[in-house]
């Protein structure tokens, strides 16, 4: 069997609409984000771990995908494979972050105004290639390894994974997988009791938060890919509706503890990676969707994650600048928020129609599908 004939494997529907609901909560907690950055009186408190839990959900879905095709597949074709998956996406997001960087002038964002052209079309001919840049070469003030799309810093760990995965670790038995998930399980646990919460690093290029940022993926990334080969799947009812409803509480519920005991929300960061995020995949997994309404529902949640996930943040670029320079609260301006929520959904919608699914399908038949 030729190794480009490998065919598509059905999706786990429910994970699928998982997937689109943390997205949901990613954007609304952006824009929660553009009023205050304190950890204490942010609306959707730990709206950030919805990274780790994409990651649990990526390395479950890539054993589910992969684990069983190396025979008929070699690493080129696999990471061929990826690209054409991820990458589409990742140049939409840097060209709409270039198309409205200027927009973005503000006092929150003080290095816009002098930026040159020439140096902005640079930074987006790097982030084309995810080429990550260091908080020396900043352009927007806020020290993100990718100035144009910070979101984009996850794809950038999320592409590691991979080549990790189709690399080496794909071929570890599981007890040697076991072995490393409970090393990088235990290195989360003393993360988030050191610091608090994970949710402080990781987007930017230098040694702290690349640190955090490979703890963030080691663990819950093939913490997912050991739960697809350990997991029993089991029946149960109601699965979306359970998990997205936990999943609410886990990014919705307050921060823990004070400044004098970061220990405390740590150790609620900790239980949720390391417990409750694999046990709503696992659970999602052994999960049935009945009836066409809510398989579509699903369907559509999981199509437009990706797309919410990547658009919002230039959008919301604008709208972290705008609440910065006219000082509005949540009740003066809620209509703006709702307009911002409404804008990301629909460009990315959009982008989904118009231009992801088009370009992945042409790259599938030219890259992939070729004899």
């Amino acid at each position: 069997m030729n190794e480009n004939s490998l065919v598509t494997k059905p999706h786990y529907e429910i994970l699928d609409g998982l997937r689109g609901v943390a997205a949901i909560v990613v954007l609304l907690f952006h824009i929660a984000e553009s009023y205050s950055i304190d950890p204490y009186e942010k609306f959707v408190s730990h709206g950030y771990l919805a990274v780790d839990f994409f990651f649990v959900l990526s390395g479950f879905v890539i054993g589910y995908a992969y684990d069983d095709r190396w025979k008929k597949m070699s690493f080129g074709n696999f990471f061929k494979r990826r690209l054409v998956r991820l990458h589409p996406m990742v140049v939409m997001g840097m060209i709409l972050g270039a198309l409205l960087f200027y927009f973005g002038v503000s006092p929150i964002f003080p290095l816009i105004a002098d930026v040159p052209v020439w140096k902005l079309l640079l930074f987006v001919a790097l982030g084309l290639f995810l080429i990550p840049m260091p908080p020396s070469a900043d352009i927007r003030g806020w020290e993100e390894m990718y100035t144009l799309d910070a979101p984009c810093w996850s794809l950038f760990f999320e592409y590691i994974a991979n080549i990790l995965y189709g690399l080496f670790i794909r071929k570890f038995s599981t007890k040697l997988l076991t072995v490393l998930v409970f090393l990088a399980a235990c290195v989360t646990i003393y993360l988030t009791l050191s610091t608090g919460s994970v949710g402080d690093g990781g987007w930017s290029f230098t040694g702290g938060h690349l640190r955090i940022g490979f703890t963030r993926l080691i663990y819950p990334f093939f913490a997912g890919l050991l739960l697809y080969r350990l997991g029993k799947l089991t029946k149960l009812k109601n699965a979306f509706l359970w998990c997205s409803a936990l999943l609410l509480v886990v990014f919705f519920i307050p921060r823990f503890g004070d400044q004098e005991h970061l220990w405390m929300n740590g150790m609620y960061e900790s239980v949720v990676i390391i417990l409750i995020f694999p046990l709503i995949v696992y659970w999602g997994a052994s999960g049935e969707i009945k009836g066409k309404y809510a398989s579509r529902i699903c369907k559509f949640l999981g199509d437009m994650s990706y797309p919410v996930y990547i658009v919002n943040y230039p959008i919301i670029y604008l709208w972290i600048g705008w609440v910065s320079k006219t000082k509005a609260t949540f009740a003066e301006s809620y209509w703006g928020a709702l307009l911002v929520f409404v804008s990301v959904i629909a460009v990315s919608y959009a982008c989904l129609k118009l231009y992801d699914e088009p370009v992945r399908n042409w790259l599938r038949k030219k890259v992939i599908d070729k004899k």
